[in-house]
Parts: structure tokens; sequence; C-alpha cells
């Protein structure tokens, strides 16, 4: 028999793979109607992760619902927060053939819906989260592509969300206290030193 958490992942499964199904039906994106939005959000919040996910800008109730059904809902699952992003194809593979090591490529197989999730949150916490937007900044300037620059974000983001899931704390959108002050202690230490 299945636990309560069991049966609220099932269902928002079964309620995403129904929105699925519609946009796969009529080749682009649907427009749900509003108890079905509502139904998968209510389910959704149910989710004793669902405050925490739903705390990282540029992720709502629907791409946390799915990223829910994707992972069910249980991280130990994956172990690590690489494993987690070699499932989503986040993670580069090598690409080696015979005496040529050390290239890498975007993997073949991966969960495209689990992609989808991170994709389209790092899109709009590009635009929207001041953290996110610099971060993609910087990888702009480093010469990557649009594509390149989101991609680094959403692994960026999975890493993050991974580390706010495991503490069980919600995204802050500076470092944590404990984390800054070390960082200004090691400042402090290393003062004396002239580069």
């Amino acid at each position: 028999m299945q636990n309560a958490e069991d049966l609220d992942a099932t269902h928002v499964r079964i309620l995403t793979k129904e929105r699925e199904l519609l946009v796969a039906h009529s080749g682009s994106p649907v427009r749900l109607p509003d108890e079905t939005d509502a139904l998968i959000g209510g389910r959704f919040r149910d989710h004793p992760h669902a405050e925490v996910i739903l705390s990282m800008p540029g992720i709502g109730s629907v791409l946390a619902a799915e990223f829910i059904a994707h992972t069910g809902g249980d991280m130990s699952v994956f172990g690590t927060a690489d494993r987690l992003a070699g499932v989503a194809g986040l993670a580069p593979v090598p690409k080696d053939s015979g005496r040529i090591s050390g290239n890498m490529r975007r993997p073949r197989r991966y969960c495209r819906r689990l992609m989808r999730v991170f994709y389209m949150s790092a899109q709009v916490a590009a635009r929207c989260c001041l953290v996110s937007k610099a971060y993609y900044e910087r990888k702009r300037a480093e010469k990557k592509t649009h594509k390149q620059a989101v991609i680094a974000l959403a692994r960026r983001r999975l890493n993050v969300l991974w580390a706010l899931l495991r503490d069980g704390r919600p995204f802050e959108g500076s470092p944590p206290l404990r984390a800054a002050r070390l960082g200004s202690v090691k400042r402090a230490a290393l003062s004396h030193i002239r580069w």
C-alpha cells in the first residue's frame, strides 16, 4: 500500500501527463482551464518540499509540479546533485576516441522534461533574479552563446536547489550568513599578504 506522499506524487504525475498530452495533441502550448492549473498547484502544495522549491525565483507551481513528477519527489534516489544533473541532461559526457581524451559534449539520453524544467526556470531567473542575472551575464562575457549561458545557469540552479532541499531551507537572494562571515574572516586573514 502506498503512503500519502506517494499518492500525491502519483496524482501530480498523472495531471502533468494529461497536460503533456494536451500539448502534444494540439501541437502548440495549450492554456489549461484554471481549475486544472489550480488542481495541479493545490496537489503540489501538499508536498513536503513545496515551500522550498517555490522559493527559487523562476519556478512556479506548474514547473515545480513537473519537477516533483519527474523526480518522484525523493532526492535520495539520485544520491548526488551530479547524478540528478546527468539524468536532466545538464552534465556533459565524455566524447573520447582512441588517444584523444578530455572532449565533452551534451548527452543524447536524458529526461527532456526535467531538462525543460531547469531550462525554463533559468530563462525566467536570468531576467528577474539579480544573482542569476549576474551569473548569466558573466557567462555571456566569457563568449558563451545564449543557449550555453542558460544551460550553465540551469546547472547552477540545479545545484542550488539540491542544496536547499538537502538543508530544508528556502532560497535567499544572498549567501547564508555563516558562509558570508567565513568569507570575510578569510579575507581579513589574507589582508596582510601583498599580491
